[in-house]
């Protein structure tokens, strides 16, 4: 062999002592705005829309009746769908968006991997309208009325998308885009999306409301037993998201629940958390807007203490939590589940397949629970002042 040769091999060898991965490295470069600037091959835009098909300004669905169903988007093929966006009228206050039921089918199944009143789903709860901000949802402007979601939602044998009116008035207009991608190669590794709605009236301890200890003791759990459940998932995937929407019948702080996760038939919980506000990255029971890409609290109570309704949210963007073969998400209402709270939940995971998912609360689980106002405080210190003797100066803090 040459002298020329051993040189060049020299170099080549040297190169590879010093910077193994010079070559990789260029392949494995990641990140949002990487991904944005390499050109696609086979890549084809799809939308489908409530435009007007006679190229008028009718650009909606119209009068979908109490009970109705309507299928708004059915795709064959592959393809992933990247941006979803809707309103609808009349507004939340009238029509109430959590009995509007959103559902999405993958790959010809019969039964839908994505199931949640239509509100809920984009980051809105009960009866309200406001403006949320967060990566993949959001809703707003005008006041929470715009409804987007930038999930990637991949499919290989076709997708279906619709909504059925479970409330008591017609949807007089129903406007949407549904954009998606169609690939000439679909790629093998990607999971089907699965979105799933829950909601309990929570049940308390047999001693009460303890919260704090201010009218009993404290008891523990450790093992996440009558734990409220916001997942309950079988098979491979991982978990990428939660919106949650608690309303609390008392003053009393709410958010002392611990966060418990049971992963591949764990009997104990896998990962436990400090307290719902530390699971939503939060801190010292807060009662201030704040929203991030990941997380925050669009909506809180302006009540007293914590009475009310708050909505949180996290989306485990860059730290998803991964199973493979079931999940079990839990959160405690109240240290130990000490509470009765009225809370509802969307989660939101990838699997491996398109799955079915546990049963949908009904409407009438789903109803909505009234506020707890002056009048029903008012009565609270009557009972209180029978219980203390009826005396004519009772201020109402006043100890046994």
């Amino acid at each position: 062999m040459n002298t020329f040769i051993l040189k060049i091999l020299s170099i080549i060898l040297l190169g590879i002592i010093i910077d193994p991965y010079a070559i990789v490295a260029q392949e494995n470069v990641s990140g949002e705005f990487y991904t944005l600037a390499k050109v696609k091959k086979g890549v084809k835009n799809k939308r489908i829309s409530s435009t007007d098909p006679l190229g008028g300004n009718s650009d909606m669905l119209k009068n979908i009746k109490p009970g109705e169903k309507r299928v708004i988007a059915e795709i064959s093929g592959n393809g992933i769908i990247n941006h979803i966006w809707i309103t609808m009228s009349p507004r939340p206050d009238q029509l109430c968006r959590n009995d509007v039921i959103l559902r999405m089918y993958w790959d010809k199944n019969e039964y839908p991997s994505v199931e949640s009143p239509i509100g809920p789903f984009f980051g809105q709860g009960w009866d309200e309208q406001y403006n949320y901000s967060s990566s993949p949802l959001s809703t707003g402007p005008d006041h929470g009325t715009g409804m987007s979601s930038y999930f990637a939602m991949p499919f290989e044998k076709g997708a279906k998308i619709e909504i059925e009116n479970q409330t008591d008035k017609t949807i007089s207009a129903f406007y949407y885009y549904i954009d998606y991608i169609e690939m000439e190669k679909f790629p093998k590794d990607l999971g089907r999306f699965h979105a799933w709605y829950n909601h309990q009236l929570t049940e308390t301890l047999p001693e009460g409301e303890t919260e704090w200890e201010i009218v009993g003791k404290h008891r523990n759990n450790t093992t996440g037993e009558n734990n409220y459940v916001f997942a309950d998932i079988k098979g491979k995937g991982h978990f990428v998201g939660i919106n949650y929407f608690v309303h609390s019948p008392t003053p009393m702080w709410y958010g002392e629940g611990d966060d418990m996760w049971f992963i591949d038939g764990k009997e104990k919980p896998f990962l436990v958390g400090t307290g719902t506000e530390d699971f939503f990255n939060t801190s010292w029971c807060p009662k201030e807007p704040f929203s991030h890409p990941y997380f925050g609290y669009p909506r809180v109570n302006n009540d007293i203490g914590w009475l009310g309704r708050t909505h949180a949210y996290r989306f485990f963007i860059n730290d998803p939590i991964y199973f493979e073969k079931e999940l079990k998400a839990t959160i405690e209402h109240g240290h130990n589940n000490n509470l009765t709270l009225d809370l509802a939940t969307v989660a939101y995971w990838y699997q491996d397949k398109a799955c079915p998912l546990p049963p949908a609360p009904t409407k009438e689980m789903r109803k909505l629970k009234p506020f707890i106002n002056q009048i029903d405080i008012h009565r609270w210190r009557h009972e209180w002042r029978k219980n203390h003797g009826n005396k004519k100066q009772l201020w109402g803090n006043e100890a046994e």
